[in-house]
């Protein structure tokens, strides 16, 4: 049940009602809300949240620079711009940060194909650990892809990631320096 205009002046929306009117959760909203991003218009002497057209406006800005990939933590610093940085610097970064992405993930799109090129290398056994290394260098990774693609292996498959290191013929105690990269 929303409050009629009368009693507070706008019309007000429940946490569910908000969510609703933008497609989200009424958990997502309550993140934001614990995140510093939205805060209810008013709240009734019962603990009930009321938000109002400017609290669903700020959500649509929130969710908009969410689909843009914005990290909750940066989008305060675009709704409140009177601190930390401008809103071109935070997107220039993101931008920047979505580039580096696409070329990490354009590399090992590359150690991929090699790879697919001659399956029977992994089925066999036959790939080394420097054979491996020379892959992901031709692929066009540098030291700290490699790092970061290993992160991302034992992050997403850490079982599989054990499997793979261990098919290259790599001893116990390097696999467990690599795993923990």
């Amino acid at each position: 049940m929303m409050i009629p205009r009368s009693v507070i002046g706008d019309l007000m929306f429940t946490v569910t009602q908000l969510a609703k009117q933008c497609d989200i959760s009424r958990a997502t909203v309550l993140y934001y809300e614990r995140e510093g991003l939205m805060k209810p218009a008013h709240r009734s002497e019962n603990g009930y949240r009321w938000y109002g057209d400017s609290e669903l406006e700020r959500l649509r800005v929130i969710i908009s620079y969410r689909s843009y990939g914005i990290p909750v933590a940066n989008i305060g610093g675009l709704l409140d711009r009177k601190e930390g940085a401008s809103q071109f610097q935070i997107l220039r970064n993101h931008l920047d940060e979505l580039g580096n992405e696409i070329s990490v993930l354009k590399k090992q799109q590359k150690a991929i194909v090699a790879l697919l090129k001659k399956p029977q290398l992994l089925e066999e056994n036959m790939v080394t650990k420097k054979r491996w290394v020379e892959i992901m260098i031709a692929a066009g990774f540098d030291e700290s892809a490699m790092h970061t693609w290993h992160q991302k292996f034992e992050e997403m498959e850490p079982e599989e990631h054990q499997k793979f290191l261990a098919s290259l013929g790599i001893d116990a105690e390097e696999i467990t320096a690599i795993r923990n990269l």
